[in-house]
């Protein structure tokens, strides 16, 4: 299956830049309609799992501007960083972000990465996400506080997803690391499987997926020019990773999650290469279906 072929399958590429903002009224979560002007077409209703963008990508924008580009891309799922919203806010500073997300038709479905260095860390964390309003928190708590963090995770019902970081951290590299310290605890305590950095560490991203997938509760969709340190994150569809048969494992395990596009490459200037792999992995859903 040819890249080329893909990208055909999908309607994002540089016209997106010049699409209205119109949009419907906020739906419930997995029943989104289109922008009827829009060319691009949505999520298929049919796939377990959504399309979504890891707020990391945006860092050097703000909400607005963030809202405004995933409204042109038909992208209706965000996990909120802290520098959109950050960990003080209060409740009138939450509901006006909320309305904001309303606005564009958006869904907050998580918060995070968010670093936890000790117990008050912690409850920060996840007193956060209560306030936010949402089930999933996005997290690296150190590994002396995992005992703490389970009761914590219990005291909240708010699932965390532990982030991994491939070789660039000596905290939780890869997916087999978090597997091994969250297999015997609490069900809620989970992976968000970073596919580009766990490949950078050596591991295999895809059999991960497969081998760890009840622990997978979120995921980071990048792609990367090979298994190493030294390699780095490119567009969706110009690496290493086989994401035909990503897209077929996920539906295989029946994962229900979002698969967020962390975009890193050209970071002060992402919009092209964001549009190029947002369509890339719509083209790759469509052809596989």
């Amino acid at each position: 299956m040819k890249r080329r072929d893909f990208l055909k399958a999908s309607m994002a590429g540089a016209a997106v830049l010049s699409m209205p903002k119109t949009m419907q009224a906020m739906p419930a979560p997995g029943d989104i309609p289109a922008d009827k002007n829009s060319t691009i077409k949505p999520d298929a209703k049919e796939e377990p799992f959504h399309l979504g963008m890891a707020g990391f990508t945006f860092r050097h924008f703000d909400i607005d501007q963030t809202l405004d580009f995933m409204q042109k891309l038909n992208v209706h799922y965000l996990c909120i960083k802290d520098f959109h919203l950050p960990l003080d806010s209060n409740e009138e500073q939450i509901a006006a972000f909320k309305a904001k997300l309303a606005k564009a038709n958006v869904i907050g479905y998580g918060v995070g990465p968010i670093y936890m260095k000790s117990e008050a860390e912690v409850d920060r964390a996840f007193a956060y996400a209560k306030r936010v309003g949402v089930n999933l928190l996005v997290g690296v708590p150190n590994y002396e506080l995992l005992d703490y963090t389970e009761k914590v995770v219990k005291q909240y019902d708010i699932r965390l997803a532990i982030h991994l970081h491939g070789p660039d951290m000596p905290l939780y590299p890869d997916a087999t690391d978090i597997w091994n310290n969250v297999k015997d605890r609490d069900p809620r305590m989970g992976m968000c499987l970073d596919i580009g950095h766990n490949l950078r560490y050596g591991s295999d991203s895809l059999r991960d997926l497969k081998k760890y997938h009840t622990r997978v509760f979120d995921m980071h969709m990048k792609d990367v020019t090979g298994n190493t340190k030294a390699n780095h994150s490119v567009e969706v569809g110009r690496g290493v990773i086989d994401f035909a048969q990503y897209v077929r494992i996920m539906r295989k395990v029946k994962y229900t999650g979002s698969v967020s596009l962390e975009y890193e490459k050209d970071m002060k200037t992402p919009f092209n290469g964001i549009a190029e792999s947002v369509g890339y992995f719509r083209g790759i859903c469509a052809a596989t279906r």
